[in-house]
């Protein structure tokens, strides 16, 4: 039989929520807030001084704020259901449910805008300047407002953009002649160490080596290769990454550094798309705001009436764009797709590197911040899983791992 055993690094435990779970979920009910006075006072205002473009732009705002409050219920079911047992990996996904639906909602808005917007290409009506301008402008005085109460909840949330893997961890070590910078230097090439002078070309020994300490005792020398202002080992750096790095100076000075691994990896896997949801549709209002300003204040100084549908054109198309990328990481993250081939390639090389063979590898996300691993490994060695635990350790990231332990057959 199959040796397997699960091992979390937050024993007992299925709460899978961001780290700053809370916090956003009281930033987001303030926006509600916000835009639910806003709304009650554009229609009261509208009603009792007859404007239709009041009352219009209340109700419109009462999309933005029914949206939102899809992010807020979503935070405080998320919150109290953590720990229920019923949910076999947590409540970390329920955000982004939350926000895949408030893409679509999106998506609805884009394409009625849209409509509109060519329907008055052909059909313009008359608008009302006066009363127009100044909404437009107070609108977007709100949704400014209530991006940066989102945004200041301590997380990026960006539409687009990728966090990238850190090419390199340097060092700077105090030495006689000057400061020395130890680095591992990655960028597009296989990892080796880079030793030279900080503010001082001079160059170095020759015959200076690297001598590497891991945690299991295992050494290893490294050799150094004069590249004019560094010196460069010979050898690849073998992963993981995280040892004591001993630097043997040829003048006989010996310095210590120690190296961890460090994983940035794929935004997605930290991201709060729940979050993000909300600060799109903020966004998308302000940025749909501030088109329709400049297009009337075009209409009315110059006559182009056509200004504010083709505003309306281009917001839509813009909402529309930033609903796609919305379902696209959504929809990939509730398909359980891998967040992280960077991380499974890793993942791999730990598990092999004593030269065993990992036959299967799921990665997946469980919340922000927060992956699960499933880990089948064929072995001719007497290990048992928490063997593989201890190898995987040092990948914070991952938050519940399985491991299957396999002998192989003679």
């Amino acid at each position: 039989m199959p040796d397997s055993t699960e091992s979390e690094f937050r024993p007992h435990s299925h709460v899978f929520l961001a780290a700053d779970h809370e916090r956003s979920e009281r930033r987001t009910w303030a926006v509600i807030i916000l835009c639910g006075a806003m709304m009650a006072a554009e229609i009261a205002g509208g009603i009792l001084f007859g404007s239709i473009a009041l009352v219009a732009d209340g109700l419109h705002m009462s999309t933005h704020a029914g949206a939102l409050l899809l992010a807020a219920l979503a935070y405080s079911y998320a919150r109290k259901h953590a720990s229920d047992s019923r949910f076999c990996f947590g409540t970390g996904k329920l955000g982004d449910l939350a926000g895949f639906t408030s893409a679509i909602v999106l998506a609805m808005i884009a394409a009625l805008i849209g409509y509109e917007s060519v329907l008055r290409v052909f059909q313009p009506v008359a608008i009302h300047f006066t009363e127009a301008i100044p909404i437009a402008c107070l609108g977007l005085a709100v949704n400014i407002s209530s991006a940066w109460l989102l945004s200041s909840s301590g997380s990026h949330h960006h539409a687009h953009g990728h966090a990238h893997e850190e090419s390199s961890e340097r060092h700077r070590i105090a030495a006689a002649g000057g400061a020395l910078l130890l680095e591992i230097h990655e960028d597009d090439a296989p990892p080796r160490f880079r030793l030279q002078r900080e503010n001082s070309p001079a160059s170095l020994g020759a015959g200076t080596v690297i001598e590497t300490l891991r945690t299991d005792g295992s050494r290893h020398v490294f050799q150094m290769s004069d590249r004019g202002d560094y010196l460069e080992s010979v050898e690849e750096i073998p992963e993981p990454h995280a040892f004591t790095a001993r630097i043997l100076m040829d003048d006989g000075t010996e310095h210590r550094v120690g190296f961890e691994e460090h994983h940035h990896g794929h935004a997605g896997a930290h991201r709060d798309n729940n979050m993000r949801a909300a600060i799109v549709h903020v966004a998308a209002d302000a940025a749909v705001s501030i088109l329709v300003i400049i297009g009337l204040i075009l209409a009315k100084t110059f006559g182009w009436l056509w200004m504010d549908p083709l505003a309306g054109i281009v917001g839509a198309c813009v909402i529309a764009s930033w609903s796609y990328g919305l379902i696209r990481d959504t929809g990939a993250i509730l398909l359980d797709m891998n967040p992280d081939r960077q991380l499974a390639a890793k993942l791999r090389d730990a598990i092999e590197v004593g030269g065993d063979r990992l036959d299967d590898l799921h990665l997946w996300r469980v919340g922000p911040g927060h992956l699960a691993a499933i880990i089948s490994v064929t072995t001719d060695k007497q290990r048992d899983p928490n063997y593989y635990r201890n190898q995987l350790a040092r990948f914070k990231i991952l938050s519940h791992v399985t491991v299957e332990v396999v002998p192989a057959r003679v």
